[in-house]
């Protein structure tokens, strides 16, 4: 167990640097920089101005350099100032992370709560009518663009039946108590919801078709199990492991926002908040935002590796590390 945290943590320490150098050499390659905003924004301000502010900010050094300068301060825990916000960075990523984290974590759980069930129901009876009735119920989640859900939810319920508000915060609109909250959350997470839904059916579906074929689940038949016994007691567990994977890599996309449905719904999520600071050229938020989602893409695997030994008790930590 302490060999493998030991090398897990080495690992995603490895992964986290490599993509901190990635990200700020894309960043550093994209056309213009945050001095050139000042000039568009500013027309007064002369060529020596602009030399005198990239030379203070560092901008006319080497990209190797920056990089360099940028990861000794973090590594000393100075992650700096937002030039967007001029605020320190994690002063400006905590209220975002945490919209993210109510909006997404609960549209994941509940499309998990209706999609594993459907997934299992439509594997038990296949190629009957309710299997294909939930397939067609899936397939039309899968093809249809968020955005266009997203908009058509707001003209029903919120233009049309006005209903719902159409976007924002509680807290924007000055609205308070638990009820105020959620409203300002349900078509958000409706959209999200019915969008996750069929691909984790799809995933759960073909699983569980999977392990109902093994010679054991025959077995576990001929010996008078009922089916109720058969799939909770023996086929669901072997099914999950697959969908634990999926799962795991959706966990980073939990707080790397969904950019697309925060910005219809003008909610101020870590998506919006990340794009923000890539079009603004916000080096050091744009930095700390998207290794917060590689770094939780990472934990997400992590707790996928110990979901596997719990699905599986035939796998331990030694053999994953061998």
């Amino acid at each position: 167990m302490t060999r493998f945290i030991f090398n897990r943590l080495l690992q995603s320490a490895l992964v986290l640097a490599v993509m901190s150098f990635a990200i700020y050499g894309l960043m550093g390659l994209m056309p213009g920089d945050p001095i050139d905003l000042m000039i568009t924004s500013d027309p007064k301000i002369t060529s020596e101005d602009a030399a005198r502010l990239r030379a203070l900010y560092g901008l006319d050094a080497p990209i190797s350099e920056r990089y360099w300068h940028w990861l000794s301060g973090a590594l000393s825990g100075d992650f700096g100032f937002s030039r967007m916000f001029a605020r320190p960075v994690f002063e400006v990523i905590w209220p975002a992370l945490a919209n993210t984290s109510i909006l997404l974590g609960l549209s994941f759980i509940i499309a998990l709560m209706i999609a594993l069930p459907l997934g299992i129901i439509a594997a038990v009876r296949p190629y009957s009518g309710l299997d294909y009735g939930i397939n067609l119920f899936v397939f039309a989640g899968i093809s249809v663009p968020p955005f266009w859900l997203a908009l058509l939810l707001m003209m029903l319920f919120a233009v049309v039946l006005g209903i719902l508000p159409a976007g924002g915060t509680a807290e924007a609109a000055g609205a308070s108590g638990f009820w105020q909250g959620l409203k300002y959350l349900v078509l958000p997470i409706a959209s999200l919801t019915i969008a996750s839904i069929g691909g984790h059916t799809r995933y759960m579906r073909a699983s569980m078709i999977e392990t109902l074929r093994n010679d054991y689940i025959r077995t576990a038949r001929a010996k008078g199990l009922s089916e109720r016994q058969v799939i909770t007691g023996h086929a669901l567990r072997n099914a999950l492991i697959p969908v634990v994977t999926i799962i795991a890599l959706d966990f980073g996309y939990l707080f790397s926002g969904a950019l697309v449905t925060e910005t219809i719904f003008a909610y101020p999520g870590m998506g919006k908040l990340i794009f923000d600071a890539i079009m603004g050229n916000d080096y050091n938020l744009a930095m700390i935002t998207l290794l917060f989602a590689t770094a939780f893409t990472l934990f997400g695997n992590f707790l996928a590796d110990v979901a596997y030994t719990w699905l599986d008790p035939r796998l331990s930590f030694g053999e994953s590390d061998q």
